[in-house]
């Protein structure tokens, strides 16, 4: 274990001396946060999300594109101080390799999309004056790009069935494929979704993947346990400058590849069930989101006076800080009933 913590604690060190000069060079290229006039899925204007986002003008976008590049470059590095000193690494799957490689592709194929959709934000490139990436163009490309991950852990690692606690095992063959590709996308989505207030989806999302730092610990696997040992250093590292007031935010390109690979730990470590239970936080503020969608498109009017759930409380004279800690409390709570579960038979 201490060789895990110490790579957490070279990851921490290593971000939070890059940071403030990373902050620094994001105001001189101009890559801020501007003054959002948003548009939902059905094309209307959220007037009640812009207003509660307001304030934020002006912040650095860009802190996940800091916490890829590094947590890349150290994983790899630890990764090869393995080989140098030819240490095994221990893994639950036919493939050491392959697992590694679904790792990189996940982090940096969803980062890519995330600057992409980031850059066009600031920049104003815009098609029909949509704020961003359609919703639908990037959906395709999230498709796209999960649907490559879950063939890979289905074909290099063997991965096709889910556990159950107390029903069993569940083979699923070739539909595992879909499965992971729809989990995949709809974590990305998620944790996108949560990222809204100051520290709200780095401090859940730190909560939950050390609640899979338990279980690949608990099974042995060496290169996802040292995987979450360096992004939870780079979580840490950020979340200090992210808390309220934040001096810089995650952006598409953290929140989106962050998601993703949250849903991609828990599909290698087999505990696809317990994933929606560790993640409870942003299962309620993607299914909060989606209740007012089909409300909207079904019924012709709002579930909610706003949504996500983060907003709903803002909007009900919550403080930023308040709902924050209130869902670092909650992200406890889930973690904590999602591990009973995830180590049930």
């Amino acid at each position: 274990m201490s060789i895990y913590l110490f790579a957490t604690f070279v990851s921490f060190i290593f971000n939070f001396f890059l940071i403030v000069p990373f902050i620094n060079f994001l105001y001189k290229a101009k890559l801020q946060r501007q003054n959002q006039q948003t548009k939902d899925a059905f094309n209307e204007p959220t007037p009640i999300f812009d207003k509660l986002h307001s304030h934020k003008t002006g912040t650095p976008v860009g802190g996940g594109i800091l916490i890829v590049v590094t947590t890349t470059l150290l994983f790899g590095f630890f990764v090869l101080l393995y080989a140098v000193f030819n240490k095994p690494l221990y893994a639950n799957y036919p493939s050491v390799m392959g697992e590694i490689r679904i790792i990189f592709f996940t982090l940096i194929g969803f980062a890519v999309l995330g600057v992409w959709d980031d850059l066009m934000k600031i920049f104003r490139f815009k098609d029909n004056q949509f704020f961003g990436l359609r919703m639908r163009h990037k959906l395709i490309i999230e498709i796209i790009l999960a649907t490559i991950i879950s063939f890979w852990l289905y074909n290099d690692l063997k991965i096709d069935i889910i556990h159950i606690p107390f029903l069993g095992v569940f083979k699923l063959g070739l539909f595992y494929i879909p499965f992971a590709t729809f989990v995949i996308v709809a974590f990305s989505n998620a944790v996108n979704i949560t990222d809204g207030l100051d520290g709200l989806a780095a401090g859940v999302l730190m909560i939950a993947i050390s609640g899979f730092w338990i279980i690949a610990r608990s099974i042995i696997d060496v290169p996802t346990s040292m995987f979450i040992g360096v992004w939870i250093g780079g979580l840490l590292a950020f979340l200090y400058f992210n808390i309220y007031p934040a001096r810089i935010m995650l952006g598409d390109t953290g929140a989106l590849s962050f998601g993703a690979m949250f849903a991609v730990i828990g599909l290698i470590l087999g505990k696809a069930f317990a994933l929606p239970l560790i993640g409870g936080v942003f299962m309620l503020e993607i299914l909060t989101s989606l209740i007012q969608l089909l409300s909207k498109k079904f019924l012709k009017k709002k579930a909610f006076n706003v949504a996500p759930f983060h907003l709903l409380l803002q909007h009900r004279g919550w403080e930023e800080p308040k709902v924050v800690m209130r869902l670092w409390l909650l992200a406890i709570i889930f973690s904590v009933f999602g591990l009973m579960i995830a180590f049930m038979k």
